[in-house]
């Protein structure tokens, strides 16, 4: 991995970025180990479609890991007592008005990392994170989206 930048997150972002390592390396590994052994059991390891199953799957498992690790090298938490309230920024809550539909959405804007549209967590690095960024209350924001062109105006921005 190349990409040396700083991943910006919350402390709870952080934590669950160490949580999910730390059962990565533990108890996936385990149960990786245990069908790597348990098709080698079988015999010959030529012909042995599990065996190969079960290595393919050690080997997705090993890059996620590397990569989670570089990423919580790499973290650093945002203090958001040093982020300007007037402009929507990374930890930010935005409220915006989809001019289309007339409907109010709140976002919190947060890291990739951290990203979960369920919990209304966009990425920063998202087209929607990108277009809010930077952007204060009563600004009217164009983005596109995959699914065409979307007119926002923020309503409020709040920590």
């Amino acid at each position: 991995m190349s990409d040396d930048s700083p991943v910006y997150l919350t402390a709870e972002g952080l934590q669950k970025m160490n949580d999910d390592l730390r059962y990565m390396k533990t108890k996936e590994r385990a149960k990786v180990a245990a069908a790597i052994a348990e098709a080698r059991e079988k015999g010959d390891l030529s012909e042995n479609a599990e065996y190969d199953a079960a290595k393919d799957e050690q080997g997705h498992l090993e890059a996620r890991i590397s990569k989670l690790e570089h990423s919580v090298s790499i973290a650093r938490i945002v203090d958001e007592s040093q982020i300007d309230p007037s402009k929507a920024r990374i930890l930010s809550n935005v409220t915006v008005l989809n001019s289309a539909s007339k409907s109010k959405q709140t976002f919190k804007l947060v890291a990739a990392e951290e990203a979960s549209f369920a919990e209304g967590k966009i990425s920063v690095s998202s087209p929607i994170g990108k277009g809010l960024l930077g952007k204060s209350v009563g600004d009217k924001v164009v983005i596109n989206i995959p699914a065409g062109k979307v007119t926002f105006e923020i309503l409020s921005i709040d920590r």
